[in-house]
């Protein structure tokens, strides 16, 4: 019981984030490991549980999605499904030292992103004299490769969703957290198919579900919270999420 409460809790938290500034992974992987899962079950485990999780904030989302630059909506909700079952297919197949020796590095680099991107966006717009953006090929390139790295392992993906963004075409943080949810649920809906069937998540019924039920839980709350805070908070709590969750990422190492 007391090891339920405590994935119910990290669930709760996991969802939260997740909704709000992301981060998820990170709470929801070390509690599963704690109890005894191995990590390539304990991956697999907290991505199939906060997929319910992400889809109810992207459903309280539904009608606040601002397009990401010249990319469809559409075209980019299909590069996040491909993209987070080739992760997913490499998670099962691959060691996960690699991405854990890149992922400190990645996270610093988001976070400077999420930071000082809008402003060197503009700033090298005036020095080119015209407005810096990606093109739709380019984001959805970027994107791909970020849905890989989400459905393989996942830690902080929104965050360095958000970085993309900001840099590639200057879309306000604030604003493109409603898309970040709707993307991070497409990710995990392919990632989650595929460990349901190639790994042994469900040998592990009862965190499954401990986890599973608290990511629902904060997942709604967390969307709520968010949708009611101002733009300045919210890229305050995004830009807080990304340095503590790039500050532990290199403790862990």
């Amino acid at each position: 019981m007391t090891e339920f409460l405590l994935v119910l809790l990290a669930g709760v938290g996991a969802g939260a984030l997740n909704a709000v500034g992301g981060g998820g992974t990170f709470v929801a992987l070390p509690v599963l490991v704690a109890v005894g899962l191995p990590p390539v079950t304990a991956n697999a485990v907290s991505r199939i549980a906060l997929l319910p999780g992400a889809v109810a904030g992207a459903w309280v989302y539904r009608r606040e999605l601002v397009p990401v630059g010249p990319a469809s909506t559409r075209a980019l909700t299909a590069v996040d499904v491909i993209g987070g079952g080739v992760g997913a297919g490499l998670l099962l197949t691959l060691p996960a030292a690699s991405f854990d020796v890149a992922a400190p590095w990645l996270l610093a680099f988001a976070t400077l992103v999420l930071a000082f991107g809008r402003r060197l966006s503009r700033a090298v717009g005036r020095v080119v004299g015209r407005s810096v953006g990606m093109s739709a090929r380019a984001v959805l390139v970027g994107q791909f490769l970020l849905a890989v790295y989400g459905g393989y392992f996942g830690g902080a993906v929104g965050i360095l969703m958000l970085a993309l963004w900001s840099i590639g075409v200057g879309l306000d943080p604030a604003a493109g957290n409603p898309m970040r949810v709707t993307q991070l649920a497409a990710i995990y809906l392919s990632a989650s198919a595929l460990f349901l069937v190639a790994s042994d998540a469900l040998s592990a019924p009862l965190p499954l579900t401990a986890l599973l039920v608290g990511a629902v839980a904060g997942g709604l709350a967390g969307a709520h919270l968010a949708r009611r805070l101002p733009s300045r908070p919210l890229r305050g709590i995004l830009l807080a999420t990304a340095v503590i969750t790039t500050v532990l990422y290199f403790l862990r190492g």
